[in-house]
């Protein structure tokens, strides 16, 4: 069914927008640093409220996807994060498809020098992807009983398709740096995504989008779930090397507007997915609280002890052979997967128990499900992290952080 695109929210005409000269104006965006929530007028008690994420068919207990990173997900990474109530999507772009054992190959990446890094990763990901380990590594998965997704950039996956629903896979995320419904190229074909979501039993996801008309296209072509974010991610270079990007909370705002109105004229329900940018359970709370039905992390968890990059961390688009949009950066194994997601903290700092502090978010916002919490009220707030922190600050630059 086509929708028609109405007239863009009036906040687009609006005196929100800057003369940046003669020739250009520009709408104010925002980030996580850049706004709070506003507490409701009735409190919850976070043990009571409903955090879940349905996804077609499969219902997913935490609101969270591990982001296909190889820094990341591998076939370990991806059974525990099922268990413990979310979902890890594995890139079959990357290493864990490209060689049979990759831990030496980890462990390479991870002991390289700084200044050889881009060029060693280059050359790793010159190895050809191996059909038959893209079976293994999700049958693997599915072994322990566990939901996983599979990434593939758009040239792949129309061939991919079908072999990963086979192997069991619970979705398909079809990821790129920036995607669109409408493609325009005179040396190969385009990828359909109305083909793809017909041929398919399994639900597929499209991404990355940032702007309201865009995602609304998308959304007409079947797909059940859209990423949000161009370049937020820690190890992700895109906003420097092509000076693409839109702050995550706008982003977010702007995407979740686009599935109202597909919902609203067109009766069914995209999921929008927040993907990157994420560094505390205060900025997931406040992307949720954009908009979003679940979020996607990458950075937070390849610290984890359960990762498989050993503390290290790298963008997808890090090993492109002309033009690198990412870099490895050292995270650290700071708890495991667990402490991460589900607790007890054992810092302050935001970084672990993130279902927690969701739930925690929620409750003071009076939301009892995600659908409520999509409607607290957000104030801009540019001071919010340092109103009243001078001691956390002086200790904080006495510690070199």
């Amino acid at each position: 069914m086509s929708v028609r695109a109405p007239a863009k929210p009036s906040i687009f005409e609006s005196s929100d927008t800057l003369e940046l000269g003669r020739f250009k104006r520009a709408r104010r965006a925002y980030g996580f640093d850049e706004v709070a929530l506003v507490p409701g007028r009735v409190t919850i008690n976070p043990d009571e409220v409903d955090s879940s994420f349905e996804l077609g068919s499969l219902r997913l207990a935490v609101p969270i996807l591990a982001a296909a990173m190889d820094g990341v997900v591998d076939v370990r990474f991806a059974v525990e994060m099922g268990r413990l109530g979310g979902m890890a999507v594995l890139n079959l772009d990357g290493l864990q498809t490209r060689y049979a054992d990759p831990t030496s190959v980890l462990r390479e990446i991870a002991e390289a020098p700084r200044d050889r890094i881009n060029g060693l990763l280059q050359k790793l990901y010159q190895a050809p992807i191996r059909e038959q380990l893209i079976g293994e590594r999700i049958t693997a998965v599915k072994r322990a009983r566990v939901p996983v997704g599979v990434s593939t950039v758009p040239a792949q996956a129309t061939q991919r398709a079908r072999l990963v629903q086979e192997a069991g896979a619970d979705c398909l995320v079809v990821q790129g740096t920036v995607l669109t419904a409408r493609h325009i190229s005179r040396s190969y074909e385009q990828l359909s995504f109305e083909r793809l979501c017909a041929d398919l039993s399994i639900p597929v996801i499209a991404g990355n989008c940032v702007e309201y008309e865009t995602a609304l296209e998308l959304m007409q072509t079947g797909i059940a779930a859209i990423l949000v974010g161009v370049g937020p991610g820690a190890a992700c270079t895109t906003r420097g090397v092509l000076g693409v990007g839109v702050p995550q909370v706008t982003a977010t705002s702007d995407v979740a507007a686009a599935r109202e109105t597909y919902l609203r004229e067109g009766g069914r329900r995209v999921q929008v997915i927040t993907d990157g940018g994420m560094r505390v359970g205060g900025d997931l709370a406040k992307a949720f609280a954009s908009g979003a039905d679940a979020v996607m992390i990458g950075s937070i968890f390849a610290g984890t002890t359960d990762a498989a990059g050993g503390g290290y961390h790298w963008g997808m688009a890090t090993p492109d052979p002309n033009l690198p949009r990412g870099t490895r950066i050292k995270v650290g194994q700071r708890g495991t997967l667990r402490e991460v997601l589900l607790g007890p903290a054992r810092v302050d700092d935001g970084t672990q128990n993130l279902v927690g502090a969701l739930r925690s978010a929620m409750g003071v916002c009076g939301a009892q499900n995600l659908r409520e919490f999509q409607r607290t009220e957000m104030v801009i707030a540019p001071a919010i992290q340092s109103e009243g922190k001078l001691f956390q600050q002086a200790q904080q630059v006495g510690m070199g952080t």
